[in-house]
């Protein structure tokens, strides 16, 4: 159970997208200085799971984070007590499961192509919320053996250098992003997400092709176009967004920090970046 959470927690946030063209300014690290900052600060781009060819971790990245005083994730993912908020976080209410949600016949059709897809039966989530199998399938849309994690790798060189990691929001807070979606749409998105688990796999191909161009604004324009954000917009992104400045600044203004947050987050004008050059910062691309 463990690494099915762990699974999750990595998969949490992945979001399908298509391929572009790089543009003019773009990258998945950028600088902020100024806004009365007495030293820059960091921020970059993740996908929050990747095959393991495909991932890349360019020196300036190392070097950026080595010389950040602080380091931030989306969540504390060092808290020793994250899996067992978890565990508690996704249990559906007494008297609920999934196979409720679905209706026996319509269970019965999804649990078997499911099992075609993870080797599993959706059963043993079923006392789960939707969005547990969801992230079981995103990891199996990943066609390769092995598999890398920027947040685990950041997590790791934190250890090494004994730096803490702090999290932007709270695990309540990520899995309360999805609680505030009617279970009639995760279902139809679970419904969806196996009758075309095909087109998933070549969306997180295309995921992956678009991330090495490092156009942000078409990563997060994909991103708000895919099935997978289920309309929520505004609870997956903006809002998010919105209360991650607050922190940033207050951590900013105190020391150097590296932000590592999934890639969507970046782009748009409702995005990181935007944001906080809206508050006053300069913030420019870093070539990678």
């Amino acid at each position: 159970m463990k690494k099915t959470l762990t699974a999750f927690v990595i998969a949490l946030l992945f979001l399908s997208a298509g391929i572009a063209q790089t543009k003019k300014e773009s990258s998945l690290l950028w600088e902020v200085t100024g806004g009365g900052l007495k030293q820059p600060s960091y921020v970059f781009g993740t996908v929050h799971i990747i095959c393991k060819e495909d991932f890349f971790f360019p020196d300036i990245i190392r070097e950026k984070f080595s010389a950040a005083e602080q380091i931030f994730l989306e969540m504390d993912m060092d808290d020793p007590s994250m899996m067992l908020k978890m565990m508690t976080l996704m249990q559906l209410p007494k008297g609920q499961s999934i196979k409720k949600m679905f209706g026996d016949t319509a269970f019965k059709t999804f649990d078997e192509q499911y099992k075609k897809i993870t080797g599993t039966s959706a059963l043993l989530f079923n006392s789960f919320k939707p969005l547990m199998l969801m992230s079981m399938l995103t990891e199996k849309s990943l066609s390769c053996p092995s598999k890398e994690s920027y947040e685990q790798v950041f997590m790791t060189m934190a250890a090494q250098q004994k730096k803490d990691v702090k999290g932007l929001e709270t695990i309540e807070d990520q899995v309360a992003v999805f609680d505030a979606i009617p279970d009639s749409i995760e279902i139809a998105n679970l419904k969806n997400l196996v009758q075309n688990f095909d087109k998933s796999v070549e969306d997180f191909k295309n995921l992956v092709a678009l991330y090495k161009t490092q156009d942000i604004d078409s990563i997060y324009n994909m991103t708000n176009q895919s099935p997978e954000i289920m309309n929520a917009e505004y609870e997956l992104l903006v809002k998010r967004n919105s209360n991650w400045i607050p922190v940033m600044k207050k951590n900013m203004e105190k020391s150097s920090c590296f932000f590592a947050v999934g890639a969507a987050h970046l782009g748009g004008d409702i995005g990181v970046i935007a944001l906080l050059r809206k508050q006053g910062y300069t913030v420019k691309p870093v070539k990678l």
